[in-house]
């Protein structure tokens, strides 16, 4: 089993044994949910198709929320078991290349959303093999994620000084940390990553009043 198959199937278990755990009704890290609103989110994602535009294109997300809604007297139990259990055979994410391309930063992510809104939170010390693949997801992605950055941003690699461009503009702000903490960062999770920020003052102001990020 693949690396990242390995750490989408790890991710997903911890999700779900932590939405088990706190109930519906616990705080996370993505804006106006609960966790009860991201475990309708992953079971939509990978269940509902047709509700999948609509997680990334802005014009489309009337329909995903009408989908949402929709279940949201569903049993919570039941809602967790399907994170739990995956997704149908029929679903695009049942297929193992597309669970190791899509997967593993979806469930990490949602699963430190979890995690770092709940008091007395630290960062997990990932294994070496895990920071490698995040790096190496990030480094391709990280031009789409900062994309609206107001300034140029620099993701650099806390343990060997590794770089990646996120965005090619001056000032620079070089963002410092270990890749898991740079993933959340560009997902938009910065109150909860633990990185460094270097560089003009004036230009890190810009970038943390900034709404960007996925």
């Amino acid at each position: 089993m693949s690396v990242a198959v390995s750490l989408a199937d790890a991710e997903r278990a911890y999700l779900a044994d932590a939405l088990e755990r706190l109930g519906p009704d616990a705080p996370t890290l993505c804006e106006g949910w609960e966790t009860r609103d991201l475990a309708i989110h992953l079971v939509i994602r990978e269940r509902r198709p047709d509700a999948v535009p609509g997680m990334v294109v802005a014009g489309l997300a009337g329909w995903t929320g009408k989908v949402m809604n929709a279940r949201r007297h569903d049993p919570y139990a039941e809602l967790v078991a399907k994170v739990r259990m995956g997704p149908p055979v029929w679903s695009p994410f049942a297929v193992s290349g597309v669970a190791g391309l899509v997967n593993p930063m979806e469930y990490f992510v949602h699963h430190e959303d979890v995690r770092r809104a709940q008091p007395g939170w630290e960062p997990r010390e990932l294994d070496a093999d895990v920071e490698d693949l995040i790096w190496s997801r990030l480094r391709r992605q990280a031009r789409v994620m900062l994309r609206k950055a107001p300034v140029g941003v620099t993701l650099r690699r806390e343990d060997n000084g590794a770089e990646a461009v996120a965005k090619a503009s001056t000032p620079v702000v070089t963002v410092t940390g270990q890749p898991g903490e740079l993933l959340l960062y560009a997902f938009g999770r910065r109150s909860a990553a633990r990185v460094k920020l270097d560089g003009d003052a004036g230009a890190i102001a810009r970038l943390e009043a900034a709404d960007v990020g996925l």
